[in-house]
């Protein structure tokens, strides 16, 4: 799998980005592209300590940690599944503004690559500085897909 911390994986995922044009529709889901760019900040600033989220009860946790390595094994993840209602996005944003922050959020988590700790994820528990990279990458690609880039 994939990293967003490796040097190839992340040029890829800043030349996908480059690609994407205010008006580009989604293959899937309900986001248009503004709004992809704002929810994909999410889970990279929760890695970094930016966001924080309110933890779920027990009962939620554990059902959450059934699908832990689906996060970041390399299987594809569905089109259109659910998401976080804290990672929901339904307002409107301005498309470069957008742009601009995701670029710089990655590029801000690709900089602590060399970081060994890492907050636990509120829903999901620990991850490895190897997963916390995989899962990014494979988010990122997952949205990218969504915009046929």
């Amino acid at each position: 799998m994939k990293s967003l911390f490796s040097e190839e994986a992340l040029t890829e995922i800043n030349s996908r980005i480059a690609q994407l044009s205010r008006e580009q529709t989604p293959k899937w889901g309900e986001m248009n592209i503004s709004q992809m760019l704002k929810h994909c900040q999410f889970p990279l600033e929760v890695a970094m300590g930016k966001l924080q989220l309110k933890k779920p009860n027990f009962i939620k946790r554990s059902i959450f940690s059934l699908f832990k390595s689906s996060l970041y094994n390399d299987k594809p993840w569905q089109k259109s599944l659910p998401t976080s209602k804290e990672f929901v996005v339904s307002d409107d944003f301005e498309f470069d503004t957008e742009k601009a922050k995701l670029l710089n959020d990655i590029q801000d988590f690709h900089a602590k690559k060399d970081q060994d700790e890492w907050p636990p994820h509120p829903m999901f528990g620990y991850f490895s500085r190897e997963h916390w990279g995989q899962m990014q990458y494979k988010h990122l690609d997952h949205h990218l897909m969504q915009f046929g880039v």
